[in-house]
């Protein structure tokens, strides 16, 4: 688990590589990654848009920014969680994730909360450096 808090917003995110989804012959391999979002502090926020920054094990960088998660763009009062899964394709069998949630809180306050540097990893391989 990789785990960090911004703004008393705590960001949990676990990996998993899915063995089923990938095909590695083609060089596919598919990851998982169940991110919890809690905030812990006293005002409400809304998470409005997301930012990935994500490389593989030959230094490829793809980025992806968009409104919401998974089609949402969750309220989070304080001592709310929010939680999603979604996933990440690679064409690398190892690579790493990290980005941040743009957030606003009641007062109209832009946020920027930082999720975590996780690395996308074949259980029983070697990590690689990315």
């Amino acid at each position: 688990m990789y785990s960090t808090t911004t703004h008393s917003i705590s960001v949990e995110v676990q990996p998993a590589y899915l063995d089923q989804e990938s095909d590695p012959a083609n060089n596919r391999y598919f990851w998982a990654y169940h991110v919890s979002i809690k905030n812990e502090g006293s005002r409400e926020v809304q998470l409005i848009s997301r930012y990935w920054h994500i490389v593989d094990e030959q230094g490829r960088i793809q980025e992806v920014r968009g409104e919401g998660v998974v089609g949402e763009q969750p309220l989070l009062v304080p001592g709310a969680t929010f939680e999603y899964t979604s996933g990440c394709p690679l064409s690398t069998p190892s690579g790493i994730m990290s980005g941040s949630y743009q957030m606003v809180n009641n007062e109209g306050e832009a946020l920027e909360v930082v999720i975590p540097a996780f690395s996308l990893d074949i259980p029983g391989q070697s990590a690689a450096l990315n």
